[in-house]
């Protein structure tokens, strides 16, 4: 399986290289075509201006047998114009009506033919040398007079683009790699989470099979034994019957608990959420369990703690009356599965007496203890909300404090060998009651901890926000 998350982990960094190298690469080619019309559209607004300088500048002269003709006097227009010996410089020619080369700064005339109606060209002359060209046609009242060519060295373009080519290719190669590094570093960041939830689905199924394992072969080797000797007596039949029955109930509990935790993951659990006392609800819950608990000989009690001050009292009758100070919204039937666990939980592992340490308020009575306790808080001295606080105290065995960050995992155990007698699932016996606890608690906007010390008993701590917060 690490194999197909590598595989996995490949691909998507591959994927990530890949999309990125292309984009680069779309980018890179709009920006060096960008940059190349920029610079042919700067050399040709340079060959436009220098033709408009030298069209003004042009010598015109009439002929005079002629009336209406006129000519360029070539001497006085371009004697400036042959000195010019600059890498970049500009070279003129200047063609005659029928095309004929009449003057030009070239050392050596250009084998190239006219094209008046060229406003910009680009021509090859040599293997490293271009040029620029734009040709205008000279002419007044009607007559040409004759065509200048001017053109520019094609290097102001092809020694910048050379540049920013090399340059691209070097960046967007060094990007692609770092890309490719980073790409790798954020997949394995991305399955990671994909790879945990395998995990806990991979332990989650096995420990469910297990789970479901044991009941399932017991119950058949009773159905089995049931058929191998249908002659047996009642009584043993009956055994065997109220085995099954057991079984059968136990199996139901598990599976609806599985039920239970997948819809809560899923946001489909159904919550009827109405006004809640939680008082009335804990008084109903301890009814239920006492009769468990005094089969122990576990004293269980519920101590409900008034707002013990006036400065409380005043605030809270200023918000809700009385009645409704230890009133939630929620769920009736959730919070009693919620409570009934922990209850139950604490009776389960309240087995034997635990002498009381300095400063222990608790522990103080020579038998088992099961507390819980009820109180209206603040989480901050100056929070106007109220929350509602229930903690259930035991004088059981404790837990390790290794094992508490992992408490309320599903399935989970401190002791694989212990028995279900002394595991610290609750109800069911399969390690699901206090991943139910939580789940319930969160559905509730609220929050639920545990604080132990081995031999000495537990304290789970639900607190839940208070009808008035709503109001």
């Amino acid at each position: 399986m690490n194999l197909l998350f590598q595989s996995t982990r490949c691909r998507l960094a591959l994927w990530y290289t890949i999309v990125t190298a292309v984009l680069l690469l779309l980018f890179a080619t709009g920006f060096y075509l960008y940059v190349r019309h920029t610079l042919i559209e700067r050399i040709d607004d340079t060959l436009k201006h220098v033709v408009e300088v030298i069209d003004r500048s042009l010598v015109i002269q009439p002929i005079v047998p002629t009336e209406g003709s006129y000519r360029v006097n070539l001497e006085a227009s371009f004697r400036s114009n042959v000195d010019a010996v600059e890498d970049d410089r500009i070279d003129l020619e200047w063609f005659s009506p029928e095309g004929e080369l009449l003057w030009s700064t070239f050392a050596e005339p250009l084998d190239l033919p006219l094209h008046p109606h060229k406003s910009g060209e680009t021509v090859h002359l040599s293997p490293n040398y271009w040029l620029r060209q734009a040709t205008e046609r000279v002419e007044i009242d009607g007559q040409v007079l004759g065509y200048l060519r001017v053109s520019h060295p094609w290097f102001e373009v092809t020694k910048p683009i050379r540049q920013l080519t090399r340059d691209l290719a070097i960046g967007i190669s060094l990007m692609i790699v770092s890309v490719g590094a980073i790409g790798w570093l954020l997949s394995g960041i991305a399955i990671q989470p994909v790879k945990d939830s395998y995990q806990s689905l991979k332990q989650f199924t096995a420990d469910a099979s297990h789970e479901l394992r044991n009941p399932i072969a017991m119950i058949q080797t009773n159905v089995q034994m049931a058929l191998a000797y249908p002659e047996a007596e009642p009584q043993l039949q009956q055994r065997q019957l109220r085995v099954i029955e057991r079984l059968t109930q136990r199996l139901g509990r598990l599976v609806n608990d599985l039920l239970f935790l997948t819809r809560s993951d899923s946001g489909m659990v159904q919550t009827d959420f109405q006004p809640v006392p939680l008082d009335a609800l804990l008084i109903e819950v301890i009814e239920e369990q006492r009769t468990i608990a005094q089969q122990k000989d576990i004293y269980l009690c519920l101590r409900i703690v008034e707002p013990h001050t006036a400065t409380d009292s005043q605030e809270n009758s200023n918000i809700i009356s009385s009645e409704d100070i230890f009133t939630v919204r929620g769920d009736w039937d959730h919070l009693a599965r919620l409570f009934t666990n922990l209850i139950a939980n604490a009776i389960e592992h309240t087995n034997r007496v635990v002498s009381a340490g300095e400063g222990e308020t608790l522990q103080n009575s020579e038998e088992a203890l099961v507390e819980v306790e009820l109180q209206q808080i603040k989480k901050k001295p100056r929070d106007r909300n109220y929350y509602l606080q229930v903690k259930v105290k035991d004088t059981g065995t404790g837990i390790p404090e290794s094992a508490l960050p992992h408490i309320f995992d599903r399935f989970y155990r401190t002791d694989p060998s212990r028995s279900h007698k002394q595991d610290l699932a609750i109800t069911t016996g399969a390690g699901l009651g206090l991943a139910i606890a939580r789940a319930i608690v969160e559905n509730h906007q609220g929050q639920i901890s545990v604080d132990s010390i081995l031999d000495r008993g537990t304290t789970f701590t639900v607190i839940l926000p208070a009808v008035s917060n709503t109001k």
